[in-house]
């Protein structure tokens, strides 16, 4: 009866110590690579359908905005971002349609670029809100994913992102490289590869998302 108690506190014992090994391997994947992805939310690596369908409407939208999203967009690349600001919080709160979309997208770029994780998730949830189902409006789900990965409950990050997983979505490979890297920081190292997998095996895939999940696959394996 003791040896069978033993084994059984034995075993126990070996599972803990497994379950912590795992946790922790979980937590030091999240430490190393986490970062990454979400530093890089701001320069999304998008499908290129998905891509196509946003660079679309912003090229439409630009038109539209005339002299006024022109004379912003020229301060932005000349570095003078403080002067932009103004003008496209303007646009933002009295232009109509895509206009104001256009401008609250690129208010919460700047953002992101300048550290304000809060002013930037605003500005991509406005956006996500007015153009729900729209490629801007999924767009900004996805960067408002990313930037929600560092403090967010993953199940919220799992729930804002689920429904661009799917096989019909131009989006599906940035959805799902945040679900694994959601599950990744839950510590579901199955699920978090199995959502690699799907992006390392999908030829419709960019190269560069390709070879990021398959190295992602291979630590979560490793």
């Amino acid at each position: 009866m003791s040896s069978k108690h033993d084994d059984a506190a034995t075993d126990l014992l070996i599972r803990e110590v497994d379950e912590d090994l795992r946790q922790e391997r979980m937590e030091k994947l999240w430490k190393r690579y986490g970062s990454l992805f979400i530093a890089g939310a701001v320069a999304l690596v998008l499908s290129v359908a998905g891509w196509q369908g946003f660079n679309t409407w912003q090229t439409r939208e630009r038109q539209a905005a005339g002299a006024h999203f022109a004379e912003a967009a020229k301060l932005v690349e000349e570095g003078k971002r403080d002067a932009a600001r103004p003008i496209l919080a303007k646009l933002a709160a009295d232009g109509s349609g895509g206009y104001r979309a256009l401008a609250e997208f690129k208010l919460g770029d700047l953002a992101a670029e300048a550290g304000d994780t809060a002013a930037a998730l605003a500005s991509y949830d406005k956006v996500a809100a007015m153009a729900a189902g729209e490629p801007h409006g999924d767009l900004a789900v996805l960067k408002a994913a990313y930037l929600r990965l560092d403090g967010a409950e993953p199940a919220m990050v799992e729930k804002a992102v689920e429904k661009l997983a799917a096989e019909s979505s131009p989006w599906r490979h940035s959805a799902r490289e945040i679900l694994a890297l959601a599950a990744l920081k839950r510590g579901d190292a199955a699920k978090a590869a199995d959502w690699f997998a799907k992006v390392a095996d999908d030829p419709a895939a960019p190269q560069g998302v390709r070879a990021r999940a398959a190295e992602m696959l291979a630590a979560t394996k490793g």
